[in-house]
């Protein structure tokens, strides 16, 4: 028996303003509200409500024998609570099928791992409890941001406590081993990695509605005789994607939900192959060898490492200058910076300040909301010194606050 594990990534980040340098001192909100507002109303139309209704009716269609998982940011639970509450309840619905796993991955959708593990636990929490909140599920399978991963990854996620974690099966690492098989990462005693298979993944994510492809146009009886060819040669295919896939990246008029629609059938139809979630795989599969990632890695880009958030001396300026500011935040003890400062950890305002060409440069212009990464850079900086200013005035207001205390007293 082969199992399928279809994953998908909901996400949408808080984009920041057009902040200029003369707005540093005087403007402390650091949201796009109209764009953010345009945004989740649009992807929510076109996408995360034709998508959730076609998954559900699925799931009662085939009897509950169609199964999927999702990981949802914190702050696109944020902005559906504010904006879309409609849509929220359709997670909440499909949740309630007993068909659905919720994976945990940290609130902001951030780089934290890398510059706080303090950080980044904090982070983790404050996810678990926004899933336990609404889908009354509490996560036992992680995801890091963009599927970043590497062994200190898996060993420290091991400690909180999580079975699984899910990455990246990266030709370089693999060698000639097959993704879809559950393996050991190096280092750990109890936790499995389950690999996106990204060949198959990305024949829907991106090539879908490709006319120059050589396999367009793509049907589900087509794709799932793919599937079937891995018989004998693999316990589970891990289909891993961003949910804009359905309507968002490939729009209704390709046929993608029709795609989608026919999809478990076609699966199905071959008696050896079924659907299990991330949980479900994790409990019916052994490992079949270690995988040893001492490097990061990611599902970003062709390199399949960090370099779209970590390429070019404006990340690496915008990133130190960012953490740095870690101590200074907490000490103080205000809940509306921290939540300012944390929000600009999203991973995606270092994503639009990625300078590649080709066509991973075309996916990042495609998703950023600046004209270029240089302006993406300007507007940040010029928020986080912002940032920084508010910073200094409550410490000098603490400060003198104090001090006017000890001279009372005295």
């Amino acid at each position: 028996m082969t199992s399928i594990c279809l994953y998908f990534q909901v996400h949408q980040p808080y984009r920041i303003p057009e902040y200029t340098f003369f707005d540093i001192g005087y403007k402390s909100n650091y949201e796009d509200d109209e764009k953010n507002k345009y945004i989740i109303n649009k992807v929510s139309d076109k996408c995360y409500l034709p998508a959730n209704k076609k998954i559900l009716q699925l799931i009662k269609e085939h009897q509950g024998k169609f199964k999927v998982a999702y990981s949802l940011s914190g702050t696109l639970i944020e902005q559906l609570e504010e904006h879309r509450p409609d849509v929220l309840e359709s997670f909440i619905e499909l949740s309630n099928t007993g068909c659905v796993e919720f994976l945990a991955e940290t609130y902001y959708h951030s780089l934290s791992f890398l510059y706080s593990k303090n950080e980044f636990e904090r982070q983790v929490e404050m996810h678990q409890k926004k899933i336990e909140k609404y889908f009354n599920q509490t996560p036992a399978v992680f995801r890091n941001t963009e599927l970043i991963y590497n062994n200190e990854l898996a060993a420290y996620v091991e400690k909180l406590g999580y079975n699984g974690i899910i990455c990246e099966g990266v030709d370089r690492l693999l060698g000639d081993r097959s993704p879809n098989f559950l393996y050991q990462p190096a280092s750990t005693n109890r936790i499995k990695c389950m690999l996106k298979n990204y060949r198959l993944s990305d024949d829907i994510a991106f090539r879908f509605s490709d006319k120059g492809w050589s396999e367009y146009p793509l049907t589900a009886d087509k794709f799932a005789s793919w599937i079937h060819k891995t018989a004998g040669n693999g316990d589970v295919v891990n289909l891993f994607m961003d949910y804009e896939t359905f309507g968002e990246h490939q729009w209704e008029s390709t046929g993608i939900f029709h795609f989608l629609h026919h999809l478990p059938e076609e699966i199905m139809r071959h008696p050896d192959f079924n659907f299990k979630t991330p949980s479900e795989v994790l409990s019916n599969y052994n490992a079949k060898g270690e995988y040893d990632a001492h490097e990061l890695t990611s599902w970003a880009d062709s390199e399949r490492d960090l370099s779209a958030w970590r390429s070019n001396s404006m990340q690496h300026n915008a990133l130190s200058i960012l953490y740095d500011l870690e101590f200074t935040i907490l000490c103080l003890n205000d809940k509306k910076i921290l939540d300012q400062w944390a929000k600009l950890q999203t991973s995606d305002h270092f994503y639009y300040m990625c300078t590649k060409y080709w066509a991973d440069g075309d996916v990042h212009k495609y998703f950023s909301p600046y004209d270029s990464p240089y302006e993406a850079y300007i507007y940040f900086m010029n928020v986080v010194s912002d940032l920084q200013d508010q910073i200094d005035k409550r410490i000098e207001f603490e400060f003198s606050t104090t001090k006017t205390a000890s001279l009372e007293m005295a």
